[in-house]
């Protein structure tokens, strides 16, 4: 029994890889460049890291994949290769026709990804996360707001932004979409802290402000690789709603469940369960 239950906790990190691995391929061999190859194994192959150190209970395990992840798609790809891989870049290369860089990660990640792994990429991935986990409310400390339409707002903002950019036929378009890319990660990052701070919760910019949400929850819903409660050895002790992060009731195994497509997959609850009835 022992055996098996330490097969079964490499089976999801193994499967997650594939499916990065499979896109890797695919995409070197339809587009004819070693980048994609390169790209999602090294993507892949964090996640795939993050969620197996998590099965054995590693503390810092999700920081592992963050820091990967965060650090090489804001440094490398964002300051270094002057890719914009926010909202902004995605709407620039989607006008222009173009199958490349950001439109390829928001399909992979935030569009259809998460169909298998849910709301995974905010908290193995997201560079902005990254950043606000490092604060010190981990738990929310204040009951959530009614502020979830603000992410619609941002969502519409960013999309006139570059509408607007090229209706007026801007020249060095590419230029501006870096610098789009800075002064909204510094935005993100301003208002992300203060947020944290005024509400003492680390996650109220991804509940309230973050634009991705608006992919990200509806394909989140169908998702997957989900944590189920085994409900006969729920002791309704409450513990795994107190450490949440995002305020998903986890006791609750309908796709319904309150803020069930918000799960980031942090395990927190799981640690935290007294008679090990969330996996």
């Amino acid at each position: 029994m022992k055996k098996a239950a330490e097969i079964k906790k490499i089976i999801w990190p193994v499967l997650l890889w594939l499916v990065f691995e499979s896109i890797a391929v695919t995409l070197w061999l339809t587009k004819q460049n070693l980048f994609y190859l390169f790209n999602f194994t090294y993507i892949g192959t964090s996640v795939a890291i993050g969620i197996f150190l998590v099965q054995f209970r590693y503390q810092h395990a999700r920081r592992v994949a963050q820091l990967l992840v965060g650090t090489y798609m804001l440094v490398y790809l964002g300051l270094l290769s002057h890719e914009n891989m926010q909202m902004e870049g995605f709407w620039y290369y989607l006008f222009t026709g173009v199958f490349e860089a950001a439109t390829i990660h928001y399909a992979v990640a935030k569009i259809f990804g998460p169909l298998v792994f849910g709301r995974g990429w905010c908290g193995y991935a997201c560079w902005t996360a990254m950043v606000l986990d490092f604060l010190p409310y981990k738990v929310p400390q204040k009951p959530r707001k009614k502020w979830g339409a603000v992410r619609y707002i941002t969502f519409v903002l960013s999309f006139v932004l570059v509408s607007a950019l090229f209706l007026a036929q801007v020249n060095h378009m590419e230029r501006i979409m870096f610098w789009a890319f800075l002064i909204g990660n510094g935005l993100y990052y301003m208002v992300g802290i203060a947020l944290a701070f005024v509400l003492q919760d680390n996650r109220a910019f991804c509940k309230y402000v973050c634009p991705i949400t608006v992919f990200l929850k509806p394909m989140s819903y169908f998702s997957l690789l989900r944590i189920r409660c085994d409900e006969s050895k729920c002791i309704s002790c409450g513990k795994c709603k107190r450490v949440c992060p995002m305020d998903v009731d986890m006791t609750d195994n309908s796709r319904k469940r309150e803020n069930g497509t918000e799960c980031i997959l942090c395990f927190e609850c799981a640690k935290v369960c007294p008679k090990g009835a969330l996996k």
